[in-house]
């Protein structure tokens, strides 16, 4: 594409130095002044202890033939003048991919719990309706016999619109993405055309990055602004849903569908069996009805269902594919997902890592719980350390017996980070042990169980890895403990 038309794609650009190189042909665009990327449009980002306008010039050297900038830069090739580098960068991805999302039915997932599974329930009803389509959030990408891991739960701009386009390509109809706070914080899907916006929850989390709940609320509500959003699915039974429901309620172009169980809305549920394997509910979703087998534990998958439902039905999928979609998920990968029976004792693996997260997890659990329920769970480091002994106490009022470990530490010391942990647990109970090493806490854990017990390893669920002082080593719960029973003798499986 010229850079003369890409650049139209921006607003209220200022223009440097023009010269013939403007009619110049852009091969790719570019954030990584170290990239040798010949004729690119080079972006210029701040973040963190980096400015790349700094690195401009070296952008220039490996093959960079434009620049976007925020600041008047000494290179000798076309400058273009932008207020805000991120909101451009996703927009002239868009522009540069052929604005992929115009042609897709793009569904936006945000919240702070219950993206990932509520993604891929909605894929299911989907799938379940002939529908082609697309995943793409915190387990990775996925679409068309395509799958690929993701580094974050929204990608960059330029992958995000990339994957997109080749989305189009292979035929999907609906992508489906997780939307995270910290991708609306730096406008990442500023160029992606959302058919349908869903909010799930708004509970702790981030407060590294953004210090207040107030300030990550509003990360979260810049998602449903009309513009951006014109259908919203939103859960009506938390304040931060509500809360959107009053913003967007006398806007013209901005239709509100509520879903809960607790509070009069537009979908709910009436659950009629509950037992560890799921659950039984009748969906009335806008007076349509829909009954479904959830083979998911746990209230908090019922609102993940009601959303998914909800979205289905406003998208125009018929009542009998939600029934379907739903009740043929047999789980998602690390979501309070049963993993193994030992002596007795259930296993499950969860990816909790919020307090919210982990209590409606052992709530879950205490239900159906004939013995004792056990955790094991650590934090992750470098992150939000207030909610370190907010989920120790969360674990000693919720839990039997615990065990403290480490997560993903990064650059911090792990017995510093279950230190935190443990001391919201001992407010309310000295029922723990501590093992930092996350594999033998396994093990310690797993001895401890006996007939009628519920073992909950929570924190990392799907993950592969485990991040220590900048390196990912391999590491994936569900083979720790397969490993570790086959050492003992049993068979994993269930």
């Amino acid at each position: 594409m010229r850079l003369s038309k890409l650049v139209n794609a921006l607003k209220n650009a200022e223009i440097v130095f023009q010269g013939e190189d403007w009619e110049r042909e852009i091969g790719e665009l570019s954030a990584d002044s170290r990239k040798q990327a010949q004729n690119s449009l080079f972006v210029c980002l701040c973040g963190g202890s980096i400015d790349s306008h700094e690195h401009a010039a070296e952008a220039v050297e490996n093959g960079a033939v434009a620049v976007v900038t925020q600041k008047r830069l000494p290179v000798s090739v076309p400058q273009v003048l932008v207020k805000d580098a991120r909101e451009a960068l996703a927009i002239l991805a868009s522009a540069f991919y052929g604005e992929p999302s115009k042609r897709l039915k793009v569904i936006g997932i945000t919240g702070t719990n219950g993206k990932t599974t509520t993604s891929y329930m909605l894929a299911s009803i989907l799938e379940e309706a002939g529908k082609k389509v697309g995943v793409i959030g915190t387990l990775g990408v996925r679409y068309a016999r395509k799958t690929f891991r993701a580094e974050l739960t929204t990608p960059d701009p330029i992958s995000l619109q990339k994957t997109l386009a080749d989305m189009l390509l292979c035929g999907v109809e609906y992508a489906v993405m997780e939307v995270s706070a910290h991708a609306l914080f730096y406008k990442k899907t500023a160029g992606v055309r959302f058919a349908t916006c869903i909010f799930t929850n708004f509970t702790q989390d981030h407060l590294d990055f953004f210090h207040t709940m107030s300030a990550y609320r509003q990360a979260k509500l810049g998602l449903f602004s009309p513009e951006v959003c014109p259908l919203a699915i939103v859960n009506g039974d938390e304040e931060t849903g509500r809360e959107i429901y009053r913003i967007r309620e006398n806007l013209s172009g901005a239709k509100t569908v509520l879903y809960g169980l607790n509070t009069p809305t537009d979908c709910f549920a009436i659950v009629t069996d509950e037992s560890i394997n799921g659950s039984e509910c009748m969906l009335n979703i806008n007076d349509k009805l829909c009954r479904i087998s959830l083979k998911m534990t746990g209230r908090h998958n019922i609102y993940n269902a009601l959303a998914a439902a909800a979205c289905a039905v406003e998208l125009g999928i018929p009542a009998k594919s939600v029934e379907a979609g739903l009740s043929n998920i047999n789980g998602v990968c690390g979501r309070l997902e049963k993993t193994a029976v030992f002596r007795g004792a259930e296993i499950f693996i969860d990816f909790a890592h919020t307090p919210d997260g982990l209590g409606k997890s052992l709530d879950a659990l205490r239900k159906h719980c004939r013995g004792r329920l056990v955790c094991l769970f650590g934090c992750g480091g470098n992150r939000d350390k207030t909610k370190r002994p907010i989920m120790g106490e969360t674990a000693a009022r919720k839990a039997d017996f615990s065990v403290l470990t480490s997560d993903n530490p990064r650059y911090e010391d792990p017995l510093d980070i279950i230190s935190d942990i443990e001391k919201g647990y001992r407010r309310f109970s000295s029922r723990f042990v501590i093992v930092p090493d996350r594999e033998k806490a396994v093990d310690y854990a797993l001895d401890y169980l006996k007939s009628g017990d519920i073992l909950l390893v929570a924190g990392k669920g799907g993950e592969e890895y485990q991040e220590i002082m900048g390196i990912k080593y391999p590491f994936d719960d569900h083979d720790i403990i397969g490993k570790l029973l086959e050492q003992k003798g049993k068979n994993p499986l269930f």
